[in-house]
């Protein structure tokens, strides 16, 4: 089995690649999607929710960023255009319209359990690989959306 220039096996990474270009854009979606949010979130929660949008994506804009260069570091190019995450994305997007806070918090907690998901099946397939650095990547992905959804639940009880 030949090795790339950090040491892991290449054919074991080459699933770990596809799946984190999907995750990239998966999270370009989602970026996009939470700034709609952000903007036409409408009724009494306005104020609060439209600032922990914010949050939100400006986390996104970070994971973003370091999903890009791991598989870069994997020796691989990352998805970046338009066509190629709309291609590759599972995320859906959502119609530019005014939304009541109920409906925001449900999609982003049908969006974060679909990140979490995702996150966990990387996070395994970089086990196989021995890829360390993904698997860290990965858990820190993981708590960040289990802590969203934990704050989501709160949010949500009656």
């Amino acid at each position: 089995m030949s090795k790339n220039y950090i040491g892991l096996e290449n054919e074991k990474i080459e699933g770990v690649v596809k799946s984190l270009n999907d995750y990239l854009a998966n999270l370009n979606l989602l970026y996009v999607k939470i700034h709609n949010l952000h903007w036409n979130i409408e009724g009494n929660a306005f104020f609060q929710l439209h600032s922990v949008f914010e949050g939100y994506y400006e986390a996104m804009a970070k994971s973003l960023d370091e999903v890009a260069e791991r598989i870069l570091i994997l020796g691989h190019r990352p998805a970046a255009s338009m066509k190629e995450y709309l291609n590759l994305a599972t995320i859906q997007e959502l119609d530019s319209k005014g939304i009541s806070a109920e409906e925001s918090i449900n999609i982003l907690e049908g969006d974060f359990l679909s990140m979490l998901s995702q996150s966990r099946y990387i996070l395994a397939l970089a086990e196989e690989a021995n890829d360390q650095g993904s698997i860290d990547l990965m858990a820190g992905f993981i708590a960040e959306y289990e802590k969203a959804l934990w704050m989501i639940k709160s949010y949500k009880a009656k």
